[in-house]
């Protein structure tokens, strides 16, 4: 388990004993280190999957404290519990409905205010509630001062200071949560203004006189009548019309006298008492700048913030290929000092033969080609992210990804989908309409993945030049864009402005950043290396008896003739279709070394990667297409990636035979 689970166990209290299973949830606004906790409190301990019926990301684990069983549900962050948005619909039923027994609601400490703004609609609720003020240290950096015991009095629920990058805290808020599951203490509920207040006493008066029953709190359904939440709407309609009336009149009147949306209103009473419970619960003497406001005041620049972008987006691909090179390097020569095949076995058992050799050809490719570039990329990718220079990149890209039909926000599944296609286009989900989810798609299905980027290092970038291969990234980039241009004009609709949570910026915790990255890289090593190994044994085989020939001549025309490639190419991109790495893998098996000039000029070895580099997706990434648009939609995008393989790597090739 993690180091708070060990924690746990050292400071057992009058509370073990007692093994009443419990629920906890964890709610807040996005980037405030919610997961961060999670990932503390569960461990490997973990379900990542969907919610029932929807397409939103449902993260559960478990915990053992003081001797009860406890399952962490991880809700999205969202910022409201309106209806524009999935997350903010699944969070606010599961709250309601499935009534768990505590919820921890995590905010950032340093801006406490806009936080609040969730914190009381959770209070709305009359949900059993521990507020967590995570990222003190960076609050404590800004010289802000929170006093915890008044905000706890005034808010009427207990509050815990964390750090959870370094653990801090966590022990305290899982203790607080079992306290308030346990004891189930009632709220007093938060009044607004005088004249708001007594409409909404008012209208749930009535809710209550007219017995309507929706398992969520009167108060509660009171407030989104007023708001002209559309799905309580329909709920209370049904119900009483009675409600209904009243609540438009109520609407009218406030819209009448204040000119202004009664949504609107509500929201503004909401910040306006924030605000005034942040003001009586925090101090901050000394207004100063930190290194961190000049870093932002740099990142977000009209000019220094895009080559920020350019330059991490850059950063990250140039340092992929030198450490990826390198790394190489050393470990080819380390197996070649120990290359366990015998050439006697040859000619005694030829078969047993092939698959020692294929087995160990999987392996040979396996740690030269995927070990030395995957590392080095998910680990920058890990501290870019867990810093919060990502975000900036993202804010600065929002003009050029307009042009494409997205705004900046989709720049992150994207740079995601350099590592896996799978997670990035999963990740899509942060965008706001289904227009721009798909446009995301579409876009990740062209970004090399690390399987592609394999293929890349491995063909391009040991044996031809980093230089080509940092020239197929460009061109990749520019097909990208023209790409998704023509797919902002096949696919109706408008883009929308960017809305994006701007997290503080912060030094990268290494524990977060190592976890982040064996994460990432564990599941390329379970996966791949059987892969491998098997694969290349079962290739050498069908190989020796000639059964790869009949493929190889079915796709001479477009490889031999349009492409320019090796017969045996044709295999190499039907391989490719189940994971890219099978390319590299087909390759070295049926050339007998891991040497690619052996088999390839270094031109055909640019287009071979140019090819992979655009070609269909890999079966895993169409499964999840279909999964999150239609199967429809999988074949239309993939069609559209074969064509544009085949069409630029042919013309590729009659440009380089002319030029080069």
């Amino acid at each position: 388990m993690t180091n708070v689970t060990t924690d746990v166990k050292n400071k057992t209290t009058s509370l073990k004993g007692k093994n009443t299973p419990l629920t906890f949830a964890l709610a807040g606004n996005a980037n405030v280190g919610k997961s961060v906790i999670f990932n503390q409190l569960t461990g490997s301990n973990q379900i990542i999957g969907n919610w029932p019926g929807k397409t939103v990301e449902r993260a559960e684990g478990t915990l053992s404290f003081e001797g009860h069983e406890i399952k962490i549900i991880d809700l999205p962050g969202i910022y409201s519990f309106s209806t524009f948005s999935m997350e903010e619909l699944v969070s606010r039923d599961y709250v309601a409905l499935e009534k768990p027994d505590a919820v921890i609601n995590v905010v950032d400490a340093s801006v406490l205010e806009r936080n609040l703004f969730f914190t009381l609609q959770l209070l709305e609720m009359n949900t059993p509630l521990v507020l967590v003020l995570n990222q003190v240290d960076v609050a404590k950096n800004k010289g802000i001062l929170i006093d915890k015991d008044h905000l706890s009095t005034i808010l009427g629920t207990p509050v815990v200071f964390t750090t959870a990058t370094r653990g801090e805290g966590i022990y305290e808020a899982i203790k607080e949560a079992v306290k308030v599951a346990t004891s189930k203490p009632k709220y007093t509920p938060i009044k607004y203004r005088k004249d708001l207040e007594e409409q909404i006493q008012k209208l749930q008066q009535l809710i209550e006189k007219e017995q309507i029953d929706l398992k969520y709190p009167s108060r509660w359904v009171a407030i989104k009548l007023l708001e002209g939440d559309t799905e309580i709407t329909k709920l209370v309609i049904e119900k009483s019309k009675t409600v209904i009336l009243q609540a438009k009149l109520v609407i009218a009147e406030f819209e009448k006298n204040c000119q202004e949306k009664c949504f609107s209103i509500i929201a503004s009473a909401r910040y306006a008492l924030a605000n005034s419970i942040v003001a009586s619960s925090l101090q901050q003497d000394e207004v100063w700048h930190p290194l961190t406001d000049k870093i932002e005041w740099f990142t977000t620049h009209r000019i220094f913030g895009y080559v920020t972008a350019f330059g991490v987006i850059g950063g990250l691909l140039l340092w992929t290929f030198v450490v990826g090179n390198t790394l190489s390097g050393l470990i080819s020569q380390g197996l070649s000092l120990i290359n366990p095949i015998d050439p006697e076995l040859s000619m005694s058992a030829p078969i047993l033969s092939i698959i020692f050799n294929g087995f160990w050809g999987g392996l040979d490719a396996g740690l030269t080609l995927i070990i030395p570039f995957v590392i080095p990329f998910y680990l920058l990718l890990a501290l870019i992210e867990d810093s919060g220079l990502l975000t900036r990149v993202a804010f600065m890209m929002d003009s050029a990804m307009h042009r494409i039909g997205l705004h900046g926000k989709a720049l992150i599944p994207i740079i995601l989908g350099y590592g896996c296609s799978v997670p990035a286009i999963h990740s899509c989900k942060i965008m706001e309409t289904r227009r721009e989810r798909l446009l995301a798609a579409f876009a990740i299905t062209f970004a090399p993945c690390s399987a592609r980027t394999i293929v890349l290092f491995g063909m391009v970038g040991l044996f031809v030049g980093v230089h080509w291969a940092l020239l197929l990234y460009v061109v990749n980039i520019c097909i990208i864009f023209a790409m998704g241009k023509i797919a902002m004009k096949a696919v109706p609709g408008k883009t929308t402005g960017l809305i994006m949570e701007m997290s503080s910026f912060k030094r990268p915790s290494i524990k977060v950043v190592l976890k982040q990255t064996w994460t990432r890289t564990k599941s390329i090593i379970y996966v791949v290396f059987p892969i491998y190994i098997i694969g290349s044994a079962l290739i050498q085989i069908l190989y020796v008896y000639d059964i790869l020939t009949p493929i190889s001549n079915a796709f001479s025309p477009l490889t031999v003739l349009w492409l320019g490639l090796p017969a045996f190419a044709g295999v190499l991109l039907l391989l490719g279709t189940i994971r890219k790495e099978l390319i590299i893998v087909g390759a070295t098996a049926m050339l007998g070394t891991s040497n690619l000039l052996v088999g390839f000029t270094p031109i055909q070895l640019v287009i071979i990667a140019l090819v992979a580099m655009l070609y269909i997706p890999c079966v895993s990434t169409i499964a999840i297409l279909a999964k999150e648009f239609s199967w429809k939609t999988a074949i239309i995008i993939s069609l559209a990636n074969i064509s544009t393989a085949l069409i630029v790597g042919g013309l590729t090739f009659q440009l380089l035979n002319l030029f080069v």
